[in-house]
């Protein structure tokens, strides 16, 4: 059951997916058809799940699910999943792959590889203050209060001297 992400509770579970480049415009319309349609039919043992979907700066595709209706399974998590990957193969960019790191240079957002990131943090590139995202966040309240942080308040500080 697809709702507006706005209108989910901030214990909702999210799911963050970072792209390693930034959509198009055309492809964000496709991206997020593809998402209506998943989403609505989105189930968990034949049951509805309640969940929506955000996508922000181009880049990162949030899914949230509010399991105070229904909690996500296996089955429902590894569905979520293989529709990921079937972006990732349409849209020829990676989605899941976990050592990557984006962060903010002013406006812009910069994608990484974690080894890039390690150099440009010994290079002093970046700093305890730039602004990186927390894709570990677990629910909507984290995201809002803890996924855009200064390097020095994510795990992205051990890096950082």
């Amino acid at each position: 059951m697809l709702v507006q992400f706005n209108t989910l509770p901030e214990t909702s579970r999210v799911w963050i997916y970072q792209a390693n480049r930034s959509f198009s415009d055309t492809e964000l319309e496709e991206i997020k058809s593809k998402l209506d349609v998943f989403i609505e039919s989105w189930t968990a043992h034949g049951s509805d799940l309640k969940a929506g979907y955000d996508i922000r700066y181009k880049r990162f595709i949030i899914i949230a699910l509010d399991q105070q209706l229904n909690q996500a399974t296996g089955c429902s998590i590894d569905a979520s999943v293989t529709f990921i990957q079937q972006l990732e193969k349409e849209y020829n960019v990676d989605l899941l792959d976990k050592m990557n790191v984006s962060y903010k240079q002013g406006e812009f957002v910069a994608h990484k590889t974690l080894t890039d990131f390690r150099k440009m943090a010994k290079q002093k590139a970046v700093s305890k203050n730039t602004i990186v995202f927390n894709n570990l966040v677990t629910n909507i309240g984290e995201l809002n209060e803890s996924w855009e942080i200064p390097a020095s308040q994510s795990w992205h500080n051990r890096f950082l001297n």
